[in-house]
């Protein structure tokens, strides 16, 4: 296979992780009696705040104050928090396709570990960045919902990399 074509096997995985993982994070909002719409929520209408932006945004924010040697406007949360979430999901989705594609072991139980590996470094990176606490300082609920939403996004991964047609050399 292709690095090419294992990249755009990887985005379109990565991609359908993200919107698996998402779902399920909707399911749990919608349970506890969140009110917005998926659209709205999904793509977090109405945050105009850093603030009261999430990890993604303000990882974001940190990116471009850290590259550019300057600050986005509150105005810019929104855009930031959803490039940030989907080109992380998609970008790990295209890691995945590029081990995968080069692998002759195509095996959807895969997804498992790689969730978890996924799960792992956003608090490698996070925590450090003071974006989230260590992840001993969470309870064991709180980490188990994570978990479960990132084993989410690699088992859907790995499923939809296994369905993807493979074009070889």
């Amino acid at each position: 296979m292709t690095i090419f074509g294992a990249g755009v096997r990887g985005v379109v995985a990565g991609a359908l992780g993200t919107a698996a993982m998402d779902a399920l994070w909707y399911y749990r909002y919608r349970r506890a009696d969140g009110k917005s719409g998926f659209v709205e929520w999904e793509t977090s209408a109405g945050l105009h705040s850093w603030d009261d932006a999430p990890a993604p945004a303000k990882f974001g924010r940190l990116i471009v104050r850290r590259m550019l040697h300057r600050d986005l406007p509150a105005k810019n949360a929104r855009a930031v928090n959803n490039f940030v979430h989907w080109s992380t999901g998609v970008g790990w989705g295209v890691v995945f396709g590029m081990a995968e594609g080069a692998s002759s072991r195509h095996a959807v139980w895969y997804g498992l570990p790689f969730g978890a590996a996924v799960w792992l470094q956003s608090y490698a990176v996070l925590a450090p960045a003071k974006l989230y606490e260590p992840i001993w300082d969470y309870d064991a609920k709180t980490l188990a919902k994570d978990l479960s939403a990132h084993l989410v996004y690699g088992i859907t991964t790995a499923a939809a990399l296994n369905t993807l047609p493979r074009r070889r050399r």
